[in-house]
């Protein structure tokens, strides 16, 4: 065993720090120890509007977390969740060489910054994989068979029976259900709605067209998935090449009485193309857990629609998926000190760096 490490595991509202201080301490106690721990934004409201606004905008956007320019100096590890890795506060941390995100997404790191610095930069693919797959599937049932509204309607003294798709309330069985995006959730929606008898097609053009035939799927390219889908679901990742993707052209060419499905990014579609379309009844509803901006504003036009079930960006915020995430770092990391293979490297490149081969030799990797 060479040098030990140092560790900075900064938590916030929905993961607080104890959950990474268990993780270190069962996966990487013997590696090191933690400076300190705590919690870079304690407030889940103001998390909320925090992460959000980074997703959008990148780390950047936010001055160095106080925590860090106050107990970082000396840490070679940096983990948390949603606290902004930012180039500012890559340079204020000087040792610094393993950064840890407990998510699939990378939005909250300075991926190029730390892979100059010589970073190495770890997420958690699918911590939340199921939480969201569940989700989806339930965001169907509830719009198509107006779940929410029939209990909106009870708890404010009506017995509702009529909606806006009494004319076609559907059932699952034979439908033929799009899915954009085909990684791990993507594929467990397929796996789950097999017990449905439902037809599945898949549009991703990152996903080999045999890998979807076997998962019961049929890959299509995406015009025709909007054509022909009862139900569209998205599970793709936002990039600058698909940001509103589901814009008014592919809305247009949905049927009447279809549906889509949004647990994944708001930036895959445009928020007003979709609102008109509802508002119109071009399409039958949708069903939405992401949005531009959370909490939604008092003028949202999807306020005024009875054809949209809402939720407040809750699909991946399970008690599982939460206390696993630190635990599903920390292994992952410990495999990398091990040399046993680590599975969530963002940016293998920085291993070939002269500097990080040096450092490895001096913690004993």
């Amino acid at each position: 065993m060479g040098t030990k490490l140092r560790a900075l595991l900064l938590g916030d509202a929905m993961i607080p720090s104890p959950g990474f201080v268990s993780a270190w301490e069962k996966y990487m106690a013997g590696y090191g120890d933690v400076a300190f721990a705590g919690d870079w934004e304690p407030s889940w409201d103001k998390l909320q509007y925090r992460r959000l606004e980074v997703e959008k905008q990148g780390p950047e956007i936010e001055p160095a977390e106080p925590l860090v320019l106050e107990h970082g100096k000396d840490a070679d590890v940096l983990a948390g969740l949603f606290i902004p890795v930012s180039s500012k506060v890559i340079d204020a941390m000087p040792k610094l060489r393993i950064v840890g995100v407990c998510r699939a997404g990378l939005e909250n790191v300075n991926l190029d910054k730390a892979t100059e610095r010589g970073v190495l930069v770890f997420n958690v693919m699918g911590r939340n994989a199921h939480a969201v797959s569940d989700f989806a599937v339930g965001m169907m049932l509830a719009e198509c068979r107006n779940i929410a509204r029939a209990h909106y309607a009870i708890k404010n003294g009506q017995w509702r029976k009529t909606f806006a798709n009494s004319d076609n309330v559907p059932e699952l069985n034979g439908k033929t259900i799009g899915l954009v995006g085909f990684g791990y959730i993507g594929s467990l929606v397929a796996k789950k709605l097999s017990g449905f008898d439902a037809k599945v097609v898949v549009y991703d053009p990152y996903t080999s067209a045999d890998r979807i035939r076997a998962a019961g799927a049929e890959p299509v390219e995406l015009e025709e998935l909007f054509k022909t889908a009862d139900f569209i679901s998205l599970h793709a990742r936002l990039t600058d090449e698909n940001k509103k993707m589901v814009n008014e052209r592919l809305i247009s060419m949905m049927k009447p009485t279809s549906y889509l499905i949004n647990t994944g990014r708001a930036g895959l579609v445009d928020q007003d193309a979709l609102a008109k379309a509802l508002a119109a009844g071009t399409i039958q509803g949708a069903a939405l857990d992401v949005f531009t901006t959370e909490p939604l504003p008092d003028d949202s036009p999807f306020l005024k629609l009875d054809n949209v079930t809402l939720t407040t960006h809750i699909a991946g915020t399970t008690s599982d998926a939460l206390t696993n995430s630190p635990f599903l770092l920390m292994e992952d990391i410990a495999k990398f000190m091990k040399g046993e293979g680590p599975r969530y490297i963002k940016n293998p490149a920085v291993l070939e760096q002269d500097g990080f081969k040096k450092w490895m030799a001096e913690v004993g990797i």
